[in-house]
């Protein structure tokens, strides 16, 4: 049974850095794709960062990109999400998430296991 437990997060001043974590267990390989996404009430969910396996292959959203960096370990296997230069914009529930499959596009109906969120809050 896959299970998928977040931590990180908090509270953070703008230009400030954070980073979430996410356990992965129960999967037997990271031969697969494992996102990052986040909610801020009353919108939709965005896709933030992806990765496939374990080395480069990565996409980002636009607004994220050059700031914040997606990475797995295998073993433990464990995705991470590093935030740097983060402005209040970037304040949001932040879910991980993970897939047996190779997700063609950083889209959340393509990923059946979630972590539980985790709240990123910056302030001005």
């Amino acid at each position: 049974r896959v299970q998928v437990v977040q931590s990180g997060g908090g509270s953070v001043q703008a230009g400030g850095s954070l980073r979430l974590a996410c356990a992965i267990s129960g999967m037997g390989n990271v031969d697969n794709s494992a996102a990052w996404f986040r909610q801020v009430p009353g919108k939709e969910r965005e896709g933030v960062a992806m990765i496939y396996g374990i080395g480069s292959d990565t996409r980002y959203a636009k607004s994220v990109k050059g700031r914040f960096t997606v990475t797995r370990d295998s073993a433990p296997h464990t995705l991470y999400l590093t935030m740097n230069d983060l402005k209040p914009e970037d304040s949001a529930v932040y879910y991980c998430a993970v897939t047996y499959r190779r997700a063609p596009r950083l889209d959340g109906s393509w990923f059946e296991y979630w972590g539980q969120g985790t709240q990123v809050i910056v302030s001005p």
